[in-house]
């Protein structure tokens, strides 16, 4: 019977003698790579890599073998590239970029966009997020308020990108690859939903509740024990409210927030009635200008990918490899290619760091096409 202990220590020399064989290729690498800085040749070389996997497949025993044999050098060849991405950052051959550094964002004196009517949560987010001395207005919808930014004749919009609750706002993924607009902010708002009906009207009185799609769907527990209350979509919950207070019918509610109430005269008839208690929606300040501040602390990228296997993972590779936190990944349908799909990760960092640098570099060169959708900073939760 083989000695197991035997088997390990000979494990342990061929190890040694990889780690050895590693280092030597990755020195020939790093001479590669100073040619590359020198004549302007890019990094990735599909042609090449292919080739090279399709001899080293042929070189082993077996199909198992071969496919490890892939395997392991796909990862050398990566790592490899990543070196070469820093030597490149190291020589001071940055990729370009459109964006400028600022010291602070322009928030005086500007002109502000939000999707929906006074008292929406898109109404409290940017109130938290600007100054009191801005010139605001309203739209209908969200790509009514991205045309205003594009167009210039907003200077910021405010919208909602996500809910603790629901998620994605996948209408507004969409559009940030459609228009050139940049992310150069956050706020993050406590969606506190409550029960508004016309002043003296009591929950007895209460026949059909209006709400946006997701409030009634954070409302559902509350809802469902009052099953013979029939539920109307709406645009918004301020325009829930604002409909109520309109039409004036004490058989009307609408799910909103107690600022909505306020503001349209409606009295609360229930509190409480959001089944998850930290009920939290994250809004987007978006310009036209791709600027972003010194102190900004998270990057927005988006990516298609080759229909390969393992692209995904490579191109997450970069951020890993980089030492970069990733906390988010999203991914949307490509239009016009079936089963294909846009990805969409955000990770800590600021442009002006250099593993910021490589693991955008790496990204791009490796994607189909990939866009940074913007750095910038979160506000505090009100």
């Amino acid at each position: 019977m083989t000695d197991l202990q035997e088997c390990r220590n000979e494990i342990d020399r061929i190890d040694s003698e990889i780690v050895k064989l590693f280092e030597k290729r990755m020195k020939v690498s790093e001479e590669v790579a100073e040619y590359k800085i020198h004549t302007g040749k890019q990094v990735l070389d599909s042609g090449r890599e292919r080739d090279k996997l399709k001899t080293l497949r042929g070189m082993a025993h077996g199909e198992f073998n071969a496919l490890g044999v892939q395997e392991i050098f796909q990862q050398v060849m990566a790592i490899s590239r990543k070196r070469q991405y820093q030597l490149l950052t190291e020589y001071g051959a940055d990729a370009e970029q459109d964006y400028e550094i600022v010291d602070a964002l322009s928030l005086n004196d500007v002109k502000v966009v939000f999707q929906g009517v006074e008292g929406a949560y898109s109404y409290a987010a940017m109130r938290a997020y600007f100054p009191e001395e801005i010139e605001n207005y309203h739209v209908k919808t969200f790509r009514d308020a991205m045309e205003e930014v594009a167009s210039g004749r907003a200077d910021y919009g405010v919208l909602p990108i996500e809910n603790s609750t629901q998620g994605i706002v996948t209408d507004i993924y969409d559009l940030l690859t459609e228009y050139q607009l940049y992310i150069v902010g956050e706020q993050a708002v406590r969606a506190d939903h409550v029960l508004l009906g016309m002043p003296g009207a009591s929950l007895e009185d209460i026949s059909a509740v209006y709400s946006h799609p997701q409030a009634l769907a954070q409302c559902k527990k509350y809802l469902e024990e009052h099953p013979s209350w029939k539920t109307i979509k709406t645009e918004n919950t301020a325009a829930s409210a604002k409909k109520v207070k309109e039409e004036g019918n004490p058989a009307q509610a609408a799910i909103a927030s107690r600022e909505a109430g306020e503001f349209f005269g409606l009295s609360v008839l229930a509190e409480n009635i959001c089944h998850n208690g930290q009920n939290v929606t994250r809004f987007i300040i978006v310009s036209a200008k791709p600027v972003y501040e010194k102190k900004a602390e998270k990057v927005s990228v988006c990516f298609e990918l080759p229909h390969e296997s393992g692209t995904l993972y490579n191109m997450l590779s970069h951020i890993i490899y980089n030492g970069l936190n990733m906390t988010k990944i999203e991914s949307r349908p490509i239009p016009g290619k079936t089963w294909q799909y846009r990805f969409f990760v955000d990770f800590q960092g600021n442009l002006e760091e250099p593993a910021v640098k490589n693991a955008l570099r790496g990204l791009e060169a490796e994607a189909d096409s990939m866009r940074v959708l913007g750095n910038y900073g979160q506000q505090e939760e009100v």
